[in-house]
C-alpha cells in the first residue's frame, strides 16, 4: 500500500468517525430508518467499489497522474505558470468537472438508474456519502482519469484534491447541526449539510439542485442554486417514495436497483426520467 494510498484511507476513516460521532451529539434531523441496516449496506458499498478498484489498477487516479507528469500529458504540463497556480486551478478545475458529471448522472436516463442508489437513502447522514453503486463509481474514475490525463495536474493537487472530494462528502451529507450563521458563511465558499440536503428532496425541482460537491461557486454560477427547501429541513422527505422499504436497503438490493423499474407514487415524487422508470 502506498504513501498516498495510506494519506487518503487515513483521512477518510479519521472522517468518517468524526462526523459520526457529530451526528451522534448533535444530529440535526431524527433519522426515520434504523441506523444498523443503512450503514452496513452502505459501509459494504464502499468496500466493494474499493475492491474493484484496487483490482483493476489501470483506475487509480494517482497512478494516472504520476503517469501524466511523467508522460507530460496535458494542459498544465505544457504551460510554464507557477507551480502554485497551477496547483490551485488543477484542484479548482477537478472540482468543476465533478459538478458537471454530477449533472450528467440526474440528466441522463441510464446514469440516474446508477446514481438514484445514491438517492435512494431515506436517511441523510455521513455514510450517504459514501452510498454509490459499484458501477457508478467505476464511470466515475473513468471520467476522472480522463479529466486528469487531459489537465495535466501536479501529483499533490490530485492528492488534495481526493482527499477534500472524499472529505467534503462525508461533511456534507453528515446530519449535522450547525448554527444558521456559520452555516451561511461557510456556504459562500462550501457545500453544507443544508445547503446539500435540499438536494436529496423527493420533490423533482428540489432534487435537480445544489449539485456541488466541494465549492458551493458552480450551483450559483450555472443557475442550479436553491437555498432552501419548499418544506424546510424538518419538514422535508428525503430519498425516493417508490424505495422506502427497509428491505430495500439492504446490499443485494441496492446492487440490483439499477435493474429495476422506478414507478412514480406521488405528485412529490420525482417524475420518470425515462418511458420505463
Amino acid at each position: 500500500m502506498t504513501t498516498e494510498t495510506l494519506i487518503r484511507l487515513g483521512s477518510f476513516i479519521t472522517l468518517l468517525l468524526l462526523f459520526g460521532l457529530w451526528e451522534v451529539v448533535a444530529p440535526r434531523r431524527a433519522l426515520t430508518a434504523r441506523k444498523a441496516i443503512r450503514w452496513m449496506s452502505n459501509i459494504g458499498l464502499v468496500v466493494l467499489s474499493s475492491v474493484v478498484i484496487a483490482l483493476v489498477p489501470a483506475l487509480a487516479s494517482m497512478a494516472m497522474a504520476h503517469l501524466a507528469v511523467e508522460q507530460q500529458w496535458g494542459l498544465f504540463n505544457h504551460l510554464n505558470w507557477p507551480y502554485a497556480l497551477t496547483f490551485l486551478l488543477s484542484v479548482v478545475a477537478l472540482d468543476f468537472i465533478i459538478y458537471l458529471q454530477h449533472v450528467m448522472f440526474h440528466a441522463v436516463p441510464v446514469l440516474w438508474r446508477l446514481h438514484r442508489v445514491h438517492h435512494s437513502d431515506v436517511d441523510l447522514d455521513a455514510s450517504s456519502g459514501i452510498r454509490f453503486h459499484v458501477v457508478e463509481i467505476v464511470l466515475s474514475m473513468v471520467l476522472k482519469l480522463a479529466a486528469i490525463a487531459t489537465l495535466g495536474p501536479p501529483v499533490l493537487a490530485v492528492l488534495v484534491f481526493e482527499i477534500l472530494l472524499n472529505g467534503s462528502a462525508l461533511f456534507n451529507h453528515a446530519n449535522i447541526q450547525l448554527p444558521q450563521k456559520v452555516d451561511a458563511v461557510l456556504r459562500l465558499l462550501i457545500v453544507t449539510p443544508d445547503m446539500h440536503r435540499v438536494h436529496h428532496s423527493v420533490i423533482r425541482r428540489e432534487t435537480d439542485s445544489n449539485f456541488g460537491f466541494n465549492l458551493a461557486i458552480w450551483d450559483r454560477i450555472c443557475g442550479t442554486y436553491r437555498a432552501q427547501p419548499e418544506k424546510g429541513h424538518e419538514g422535508m422527505t428525503i430519498g425516493i417514495n417508490a424505495f422506502r422499504d427497509e428491505r430495500e436497503h439492504w446490499l443485494d438490493r441496492l446492487l440490483l436497483q439499477p435493474l429495476r423499474n422506478q414507478p412514480t407514487d406521488s405528485a412529490e415524487e420525482k417524475t420518470p426520467r425515462d418511458g420505463n422508470d
